[in-house]
């Protein structure tokens, strides 16, 4: 069976950027690329799961989507890493327009990116994991079925301080400063568990 680490892509792997759809404004995040690498040499399958609300308001295309993650992995190739699979909602259910207008499975918090996942891999999710900036990304996680990290980089500090002033419990299984944190988080517990 395979066991993947999901990631969002704005806020966790490169700077958030409003709409980002051009590769001269993707800035990768500290450690990302180190941390994928560290997943991968882990036995890890790399997937990207990212809501593009951009191309349902008519902002860019899925094309120009489609060019900005093989420019993304060009760029963590550099580095020895790799992004195996990107998948993507384009979908908004208030702001799209034509096609792209509805309310669908694969927006996060909805589990339909996973599903598309589930489809090509066998995956394990008891081995498998969620790491992303914002609630919708745990929840999404949580609702697939695998433990799910918050990341301190994009909204997550923000997320994480205002749930403790809400005073709730922690929605995520972990917090981690960095993606590097996270994949070390995750390292430990395959060696703890698996051996």
């Amino acid at each position: 069976m395979d066991k993947m680490v999901f990631l969002d892509r704005d806020g966790t792997i490169n700077e958030e950027v409003e709409y980002l759809c051009r590769p001269e404004d993707l800035k990768l995040l500290p450690t990302v690329p180190q941390a994928i690498r560290l997943l991968r040499e882990e036995g890890f399958k790399i997937a990207v799961v990212t809501n593009q609300a951009g191309i349902a308001r008519g902002y860019y295309t899925v094309e120009d989507m489609k060019t900005l993650h093989e420019y993304l992995n060009r760029c963590l190739e550099k580095d020895g890493a790799l992004v195996d699979r990107f998948y993507y909602c384009p979908h908004h259910p208030k702001h799209g327009m034509g096609q792209y207008k509805k309310a669908c499975r694969c927006r996060k918090p909805g589990t339909g990116m996973f599903e598309m996942a589930q489809e090509e891999y066998d995956i394990d999710k008891s081995r498998s994991f969620m790491i992303g900036d914002k609630r919708i990304d745990v929840e999404a996680g949580h609702n697939y079925g695998v433990r799910s990290i918050l990341v301190s980089t994009g909204y997550g500090k923000m997320e994480r301080e205002k749930s403790r002033m809400e005073g709730e419990k922690p929605f995520y299984d972990f917090y981690a400063e960095t993606l590097m944190d996270a994949a070390e988080f995750i390292v430990r517990k395959e060696r703890e568990q698996h051996g």
